[in-house]
């Protein structure tokens, strides 16, 4: 039940009619152009990790703390 050479034929010839020779060829440059800018990206992506931005730091407490405040975390209970 596998497709044949003659009906992949076929198909090919149904296609270049529907769509024509100039859209075909306009889809393929842009899907080449699409492959390597993912290409360009991942090999970029792996090349600069030194440029990554810094990660966040953890600020410290600008008012002091009073000795009777209690630190919680507060949960919705369900």
């Amino acid at each position: 039940m596998g497709l044949s050479t003659t009906h992949l034929i076929i198909f090919l010839v149904i296609i270049v009619v529907i769509f024509g020779t100039k859209k075909l060829r306009n889809i393929g440059s842009d899907l080449g152009g699409a492959v390597k800018g993912f290409k360009d990206g991942m090999r970029d992506g792996g090349d600069k990790p030194a440029e990554a931005a810094p990660p966040a730091q953890q600020v410290a407490a600008s008012a002091p703390v009073a000795k009777d405040t209690i630190d919680v975390q507060a949960t919705n209970k369900h």
